[in-house]
């Protein structure tokens, strides 16, 4: 009597076992899913990710040959003098832009070269040496001949956009002051602690000989585009 009566627990033991076997597998089947579905994400985000990437490097580059490789600017505002310096300048090497300068207000995309030599400027406009890096944080310097691509930059009004484009982003300005200051006035390119923008031509725009004064405009981070 007592062999039969413990017949129905080993039997319930049993089925307990075989349940929680049962459970077991279906979690394990479960976590399997989620890791696959876990991974699949992940090389699908990397796989844009580089897409991105990618698109956007072509996007510079594309822009880049068509303002210093196989696009003529605009030179309807430039000297006759800065036309010939700017043909001459294509016969030297210079490394790629790390950056460009778009100002739509004026209609000009120019590429920004490392220094402010008569041959960098000739070419495009230069970067400051010794200012925040294009596209980093702090004051940004950057020069152009007023005879050359800087000379739209008479026609600047407050609150107009100007863009820096590197590989790694784009900041965007608004021009937030213009003013005219003496060649011995640097305090306009002292750092700052909040990214801005400060190009640098010489003025009057159309002045025979070597201008006197240098033209100024300021530019902030525009914290209202994405």
């Amino acid at each position: 009597m007592r062999e039969a009566a413990a017949a129905p627990g080993r039997t319930s033991a049993v089925r307990g076992r075989q349940r929680l076997a049962q459970s077991l597998r279906i979690a394990s089947l479960g976590c399997f899913a989620l890791g696959a579905l876990c991974a699949a994400l992940y090389v699908l985000a990397q796989t844009d990710r580089r897409i991105a990437t990618t698109s956007g490097i072509e996007t510079f580059h594309a822009a880049q040959q068509v303002a210093f490789v196989g696009g003529v600017p605009d030179q309807g505002l430039w000297s006759p003098q800065r036309q010939a310096s700017y043909r001459e300048s294509l016969a030297a090497r210079l490394d790629a832009p790390p950056a460009l300068l778009s100002i739509p207000a004026i209609g000009l995309t120019v590429p920004i070269f490392v220094g402010t030599s008569d041959l960098v400027l000739n070419r495009g406009v230069g970067w400051i040496e010794g200012t925040a890096a294009p596209g980093g944080d702090g004051n940004v310097g950057i020069a152009g001949h007023r005879d050359g691509y800087f000379r739209g930059l008479k026609d600047l009004q407050v609150g107009d956009a100007i863009a820096v484009q590197t590989l790694q982003r784009m900041r965007r300005y608004r021009v937030a002051a213009i003013k005219i200051v003496d060649p011995t006035d640097i305090a306009v390119l002292d750092a700052t602690d909040e990214p801005s923008l400060t190009l640098v031509t010489c003025y009057p725009f159309y002045y025979v000989g070597n201008a006197p004064r240098r033209y100024i405009v300021r530019g902030v981070l525009d914290r209202t585009s994405p």
